[in-house]
């Protein structure tokens, strides 16, 4: 009996670990549309916010689980993803898939309670995820451009999805930003956080050169800085939030950023921004103080 509860319990853990959690951080880029659209104090759009982060959540650990299904092979080869619940054994294939048709069901249902369009634009997330976990991840500038669209996914579903209209400087923001950190992952992994052999792992990092990508990624973070910048002195600003103020929260988006190059450069991390942010108190103090600004400014 107690042999059984252990193994029950280890299962329970190999299906948590499955569905990865730790990620859902990301979809916090849904209440960019209640945040700057004055709605933190309206009860029914948080609420459809907060239903809209759980749909993303369920959809997202869909993804990641399909995903390990479809590289388990190569996971089995790598230093570190060996140790995935499928690669190694502790979840099977047919219960990995089971697990993510029912995670993927309860987001779409989610999400339908919120709007069609919500509804739309998750499905549309789930495609696209699909499409990249079969093959499109491994096509170079592509695979990076994917991610930065379920981020973008993210931020319309936040606020088109709950009819707020979203801000053009703030949208081309996170587009520049979700593209900076997915160039430097790439520049991690083919740093060597991929293991030996990177390449094995993700085909496209045969395409990516150091220089290259060191590129891409200034290119991205000076687009993100200037466009934040921009959104903070833009008239149309001034006059929705009724401040002129919020150039001063730009100090703070400029140190996340830097400060995430030298997690990158000079700490080798990088690889998995979710981590990187919950593990540094320097992105966490940024991030939190950033928000308490903004919050304090436009309330």
């Amino acid at each position: 009996m107690a042999g059984g509860e252990r193994g029950m319990a280890g299962t329970l853990v190999a299906y948590v670990r499955l569905a990865r959690p730790y990620q859902w951080v990301k979809n916090g880029f849904v209440f960019a549309g209640v945040l700057f659209g004055h709605a933190l104090g309206n009860p029914l759009l948080l609420g459809q916010a907060v239903t809209l982060f759980a749909a993303f959540c369920c959809m997202a650990s869909a993804v990641y689980s399909l995903n390990d299904v479809a590289d388990r092979t190569a996971d089995r080869a790598h230093p570190r993803k060996r140790e995935r619940p499928i690669a190694s054994g502790r979840v099977g294939v047919v219960g990995a898939v089971i697990f993510a048709t029912l995670l993927a069901l309860a987001g779409l249902s989610m999400a339908a309670q919120v709007s069609m369009t919500a509804l739309l634009i998750v499905t549309a997330y789930a495609v696209i995820n699909a499409a990249y976990s079969a093959g499109l991840k491994h096509v170079a500038v592509l695979d990076v451009f994917i991610i930065a669209s379920g981020f973008m996914l993210r931020l319309l579903a936040g606020t088109m999805g709950l009819e707020i209209a979203p801000s053009r400087w703030l949208l081309l923001c996170g587009f520049m930003a979700t593209l900076f950190l997915g160039f430097a992952k790439r520049r991690a992994e083919i740093g060597g956080d991929a293991g030996a052999d990177p390449a094995s792992a993700r085909r496209a990092l045969d395409s990516y050169t150091p220089a290259l990508l060191d590129r891409m990624i200034g290119i991205c973070a000076a687009g993100a800085l200037i466009a934040y910048g921009l959104y903070t002195i833009d008239p149309m600003t001034f006059a929705t939030h009724g401040t002129d103020k919020l150039i001063y929260t730009l100090p703070l988006v400029a140190y996340g950023l830097l400060r995430y190059l030298f997690v990158l450069y000079r700490r080798g991390g990088g690889g998995d921004p979710t981590l990187e942010f919950l593990r540094d108190p320097h992105l966490i103090g940024a991030v939190v103080a950033w928000l308490a600004l903004t919050v304090a400014l436009i309330a």
